[in-house]
């Protein structure tokens, strides 16, 4: 069985203890390959020095999180576009929207991110998309930009059926992470309904560790749980869990190997 984590952070100084030991847990749980969203130019070098020491397991994105959309998010973009013009990534990620915490750059996130859903086009790239308590100003965006040249995921999945179905008309895929193992989620009942060829799997790694891990760090290894979940949901083997959503990443995020 081989597993893909389609959306980690494992660059960040959280790692830095123990990461041979991390490492280490990924081929006990048939982790194969681990995609790296960017965050922001302080991200950046982290990430690709991950991708430089082991090619075969990480594939970096180039992106700017909406969190770091702020005053100086103009050469925060310009970044990004150097990066994408001088190097191959698998996506341009993550992007998107995010209204948790305050809505004072909202005008400037959706810029930012109309800016680089056509950067996407452009590259024919898919895009990763950050949804946080914005999910019908994301569509808003994306039903207006949306052509044959993009697609891409919606990251951290945790919304209702409509919002999932939305998200398949869209021709988008489905990120499914730690969420799916909560006790007090009702992500549960909407992956029920949903076909497993919308889904891809991914941690959020250090964020949203899965049961049993939960209130621990995560890491890329706790995709095995998330897989072991939608298999009881679905009433599949996690081996075929394991196959369906790595064939729908690889072919999503244009993998051959």
């Amino acid at each position: 069985m081989k597993l893909i984590d389609t959306h980690s952070h494992l660059y960040l100084d959280d790692f830095n203890r123990d990461f041979p030991e991390v490492m280490n847990r990924l081929k006990e749980n048939h982790v194969e390959k681990i995609f790296l969203p960017n965050i922001d130019s302080s991200s950046t070098d982290d990430m690709l020095r991950l991708e430089k020491e082991y090619p075969e397991i990480f594939f970096p994105m180039m992106g700017l999180h909406p969190s770091s959309v702020q005053e100086n998010y103009k050469e925060e973009l310009q970044f990004v576009d150097d990066w994408l013009q001088k190097k191959q990534f698998i996506a341009i990620g993550e992007i998107g929207i995010d209204l948790y915490w305050d809505d004072t750059y909202f005008n400037q996130q959706v810029e930012a991110f109309k800016t680089q859903i056509n950067w996407a086009k452009e590259m024919k790239l898919p895009i990763v998309i950050h949804a946080r308590n914005s999910f019908r100003e994301i569509f808003d965006v994306v039903d207006e930009q949306i052509d044959e040249n993009l697609t891409g995921v919606f990251h951290s999945f945790s919304g209702t059926y409509e919002e999932a179905q939305h998200i398949i008309d869209l021709g988008f895929k489905i990120g499914i992470n730690g969420i799916v193992t909560f006790k007090n989620s009702s992500l549960d009942d909407v992956v029920k309904q949903i076909d497993i060829n919308h889904l891809v799997l991914e941690t959020d790694s250090p964020f949203l560790s899965p049961e049993p891990k939960r209130g621990k760090r995560n890491e890329s290894s706790h995709v095995l749980y998330i897989a072991e979940k939608i298999a009881q949901i679905k009433g599949l083997s996690v081996e075929e869990v394991g196959e369906i959503t790595t064939k729908n990443a690889k072919s999503l995020f244009n993998i051959k190997t």
